[in-house]
């Protein structure tokens, strides 16, 4: 066993933003080894790993198994043997049953045993978190002596409230803060953190390290992005946004406390670059972390099955994408042109398949029963369900996953159909409403994100962007036929989903009562089908599901 030496004034820290994999605690494990030989290659003292990284996060109801605890303590401990080696100590999240029950730990690791242990006081439970269903409330801390280095270790949400964990810390000796986390991405995110470390920089006069999880985790996308203030407020380092890295930062000693004299400082992409990246991501990981080997998707020539494709072909490359063209009677030889264009410019599989054939025998099934009753909704569902059923047959024979490709604008007020073009293992764009698709429509037109296995140049025909939106299931059929202008339609829904927003309210911003009536209604009674719909990423502050939980028997409705 070799003895680590003491830090005296310089202290090397390796800041690793890595992607584990929900209940994969061998392969966590292995991550988390490599990222130590990488830190110690490049002369690290002590490796901070992310929030719960052995078990993934978040784990939910994993955490409830005997088993799965125990293997995730013996993991933690066969990596603390390692650390006898005398090279990096560690800083690694995992889950722990405890004498009271079952906690949010973190374990520092050295000199070939647990140095010691932080269980989190502070559970949220608010939100895409449930941590008070599974774990109960760790004790105040103090700081851990690591090699001479008195650090204080809060947990995530210790430093996003006012429980005065860190403020504790500071008054019982720490100098430097370390923080794990699990903290997901949505629009704006790391200006928001950098606002919350600030806070407590300030008030504690010490330096903080943000670590956070990198990866998509079903609905949740953790992007990295970690970070560090020094103890005067100002930026010690950035890392970079949506890319699995580790950092090696050097901090000295100096009068006023430790400061930072070496990390890097990435450039953090903009609203749209950052949306895109995120849904890219969240894509990528669930797919491929759920053994899916290639996707399928219906490519109807509009904008929001196209965005599915680009991304698709993004995240996995355009080997792994399948569209196939569903035409019926009512499909625009415009529509023909402009999938077959984005497929070659993607340069994925394009197949067509005519679904004349499987409507009018659904038709004829119901000739009798319908017999006396007007043409309407109901037949047109009939082609976006036979469409649908088609796509899961493609599934079904070769094991791709269907994409479904219904925008967040759609998925609010029910426009969508409910075995149909609702079908799907996974929707990317999910959260994002019509208007902010055309954005990152635009953007990809003219951008190749870091990591994109698709083409550069236009990729989303520019006749997709500016014809008039349709689901083409009737002659000369438009979304605004029955639908407010998008531009309108999703001020309001962000008004009542974001923001949860009167009537009142949102009709002072310049809307007609009757239209924010009928939205909030239509809004309300699309409920039931959003409680069936695929998982999709998260890219606003509220998405529906994990954040947004609405009763389906609601009779509620905001009236005078």
């Amino acid at each position: 066993m070799s003895e680590p030496k003491k830090i005296s004034d310089v202290l090397r820290i390796a800041v690793a933003q890595l992607n584990p994999t929900v209940g994969d605690v061998a392969g966590n494990l292995a991550k988390a080894r490599a990222a130590r030989q990488d830190a110690a290659s490049q002369g690290a003292d002590l490796l901070l790993l992310t929030e719960l990284f052995i078990s993934g996060y978040p784990p939910e109801d994993l955490v409830l198994k005997p088993a799965f605890l125990q293997a995730c303590l013996s993991a933690v401990e066969q990596l603390a043997k390692d650390t006898a080696d005398g090279g990096p100590g560690v800083i690694i999240g995992f889950p722990r049953l405890g004498e009271k029950g079952r906690h949010n730990s973190v374990a520092i690791l050295d000199a070939g045993r647990i140095l010691a242990l932080r269980d989190k006081i502070d559970l949220p439970n608010y939100g895409e978190f449930d941590e008070k269903r599974v774990f109960v409330e760790g004790e105040m801390p103090g700081p851990v002596n690591f090699r001479g280095v008195r650090i204080g270790v809060p947990i995530c949400e210790e430093i996003w409230n006012d429980l005065g964990v860190c403020e504790t810390l500071a008054e019982t000796g720490a100098e430097i803060l370390l923080v794990p986390n699990g903290s997901p991405y949505y629009r704006g995110k790391v200006d928001v953190r950098h606002q919350v470390v600030l806070r407590q920089v300030i008030e504690t006069g010490l330096p903080l390290i943000f670590a956070n999880q990198l990866g998509g985790q079903d609905e949740l996308v953790f992007d990295g992005a970690s970070f560090a203030f020094n103890g005067d407020k100002s930026l010690a380092f950035q890392m970079s946004q949506f890319e699995e890295t580790l950092s090696v930062t050097t901090w000295k000693r100096t009068a006023e406390g430790w400061r930072c004299d070496e990390g890097p400082m990435s450039k953090i992409p903009e609203r749209e670059e950052a949306d895109y990246r995120a849904c890219v991501l969240g894509f990528r990981d669930y797919v491929n972390k759920n053994g899916f080997k290639s996707v399928v998707l219906g490519l109807s020539g509009g904008i929001d099955s196209a965005i599915c494709a680009a991304i698709a072909v993004d995240a996995l490359g355009e080997e792994r994408v399948r569209t196939i063209m569903l035409p019926y009677r009512y499909t625009s030889e415009e529509s023909f042109a402009d999938a077959a264009a984005c497929a070659k410019a993607l340069g994925c599989h394009y197949d067509i398949v005519p679904i004349a054939d499987p409507v009018e025998g659904f038709l004829s099934a119901l000739s009798d029963m319908f017999e006396g009753t007007e043409s309407g909704i109901t037949e047109e569902n009939l082609q976006s369900r036979a469409r649908g059923t088609i796509l899961m047959a493609v599934s079904n024979k070769f094991g791709s996953m269907v994409v479904t490709t219904g925008n967040k604008s759609e998925m609010s007020v029910g426009y969508a159909t409910l075995y149909g073009d609702m079908n799907g293992g996974f929707n990317p764009i999910k959260d994002l409403y019509k208007m902010q698709v055309y954005a990152l429509s635009a953007w990809r037109n003219s951008h190749v994100p870091p990591g994109a296995l698709g083409p550069s140049g236009e990729v989303i025909p520019a006749n997709i962007l500016s014809k008039a939106p349709s689901a083409e299931l009737r002659p000369n059929q438009t979304d605004q036929d029955s639908l407010p202008p998008y531009p309108v339609l999703d001020d309001i829904l962000e008004c009542l989903v974001e923001r949860e927003m009167g009537v009142d309210e949102i009709v002072a911003r310049g809307h007609e009562i009757a239209t924010v009536h009928r939205v909030e209604h239509l809004l309300y009674l699309a409920e039931y089908k959003r409680r069936q719909s695929a998982p999709g990423v998260k890219i606003t502050k509220k998405n529906f599901g994990r954040d947004r939980r609405y009763p389906i028997t609601n009779r509620y409705r905001d009236r005078d």
